[in-house]
């Protein structure tokens, strides 16, 4: 009975947050703010596993497996966990194993550890499996990946598949970055799209289905519930919905901005900034004159973006990553700083960066063997050692945007 009261006054709480918040300054409601209006009945009789983490919440800041778990008639049998975790407090790259989730009680399936795909033991008591995790525009982000084998996984099984969808961080408009190609594929790049792909996790969904990137696609139950008033324009901070980190690393939306481009700094003996308050928003090493690298790259007049010579210190955080590159060493660099995101285009900035640096510094840096893996194509790290000009580098990826943006436009779901 307890149970229930609670579940019921939840409901109506989430329910009469979203009525206020649309009153006011709420311009979008995401997936689980709908399923929770319009579509709960859909889940009544059936055995559910929720695929999320700390992102899962609804427009008034409840956790999906909070707020579900607490509804009479419904009944939630298995969490399944991304990278970081179901409630968000693990760092990069921690591999994780099986566990309970001390809130409410139910059993945690890693999904980040020994399997990145749902196991038959896994699913044998679901029927459903609910997907909702906020994402961030970018190919490399593992959340895709791992939405992509769970689809999988439940057309193998015979279970349907329900994606709450929630906006790209950085718009549903812009796209960026080549095509990976097949030998690349890997857990940080799953499907042939570009680097920044411009759709919500819902449109990725249909498009992974629709173009088969994922085997048993043709048979796979999907369902995806779309938001209500996200337009593919809005970044995140326009949408009036409360931000949550999607990971230890991104703390902002400053930080998604640059994160598509300045993600490949992983790839270089150069730190990208772990180990501070603003990672990927700078960069830097102790071999780098600060005042050079950036009067050199702000005569290149990237649009939207600004270099500021810096000095920081790497250090062990709370819940990051413990191998930041030149921990506790003064490192020398640049600060990106953001002038007009619109007109920004990070892996401009990246590749520009990437020329500048093997050429003012080619005996220091060093393009380590994940690049191929990050970027997704074999020809980058030629035409870096080659010295290529950047904005011809940028064009040859021109054909494939424009393919995959062609290819793309049957699967969105917003204007």
């Amino acid at each position: 009975m307890k149970k229930n009261i609670i579940g019921f006054h939840l409901l109506i709480l989430c329910l009469f947050s979203c009525v206020l918040f649309g009153m006011d300054n709420q311009k979008v409601k995401l997936g689980l703010d709908v399923l929770l209006l319009n579509h709960l009945s859909e889940l009544e009789g059936k055995r559910v596993g929720i695929i999320t983490n700390q992102t899962g919440i609804s427009s008034s800041g409840e956790h999906i497996v909070d707020i579900l778990s607490s509804i009479e008639g419904l009944t939630i049998r298995a969490l399944y966990a991304p990278e970081h975790g179901i409630r968000g407090d693990l760092p990069d790259a921690t591999k994780m194993v099986s566990y309970v989730d001390q809130r409410t009680g139910i059993q945690v399936w890693s999904l980040y550890g020994e399997h990145l795909k749902p196991t038959e033991e896994m699913l044998e008591d679901v029927d459903v499996l609910v997907y909702d995790i906020q994402d961030v525009g970018a190919r490399f982000y593992t959340f895709i990946s791992t939405m992509g084998l769970a689809m999988e996984a439940a057309s193998e099984h015979s279970k349907q598949f329900i994606v709450l969808d929630r906006p790209n961080l950085i718009n549903g408009m812009t796209i960026e970055g080549p095509i990976i190609e097949e030998p690349y594929f890997s857990f940080v790049g799953q499907y042939p799209i570009p680097v920044r792909y411009g759709m919500t996790p819902g449109e990725m969904a249909w498009m992974i289905k629709g173009e088969k990137w994922m085997k048993g696609m043709d048979e796979l139950n999907l369902k995806v519930i779309p938001m209500e008033g996200w337009q593919r324009t809005m970044w995140y901070d326009q949408t009036g919905l409360p931000w949550i980190k999607t990971s230890p690393n991104i703390p902002s939306i400053h930080t998604a901005a640059v994160y598509p481009g300045l993600c490949l700094v992983e790839a270089l003996n150069i730190s990208e900034g772990r180990g501070t308050m603003r990672p990927f928003e700078q960069i830097g090493a102790p071999w780098i004159d600060s005042y050079k690298l950036a009067e050199i790259m702000n005569f290149c007049r990237l649009p939207g973006i600004y270099f500021k010579p810096i000095t920081f210190t790497p250090v062990m955080l709370p819940h990051a990553a413990p191998w930041n590159k030149y921990r506790d060493q003064d490192v020398n660099g640049v600060s990106l700083i953001i002038t007009d995101r619109e007109k920004m285009r990070p892996l401009q900035v990246m590749v520009h960066l990437l020329v500048t640096l093997k050429k003012h510094y080619p005996e220091e840096l060093e393009l380590r063997k994940n690049l191929e893996r990050l970027i997704g194509i074999p020809s980058f790290r030629r035409a870096i050692d080659d010295l290529r000009p950047p904005e011809e580098i940028l064009a040859e990826w021109e054909p494939g945007i424009q393919a995959f943006d062609k290819a793309r436009q049957k699967y969105l779901l917003y204007k």
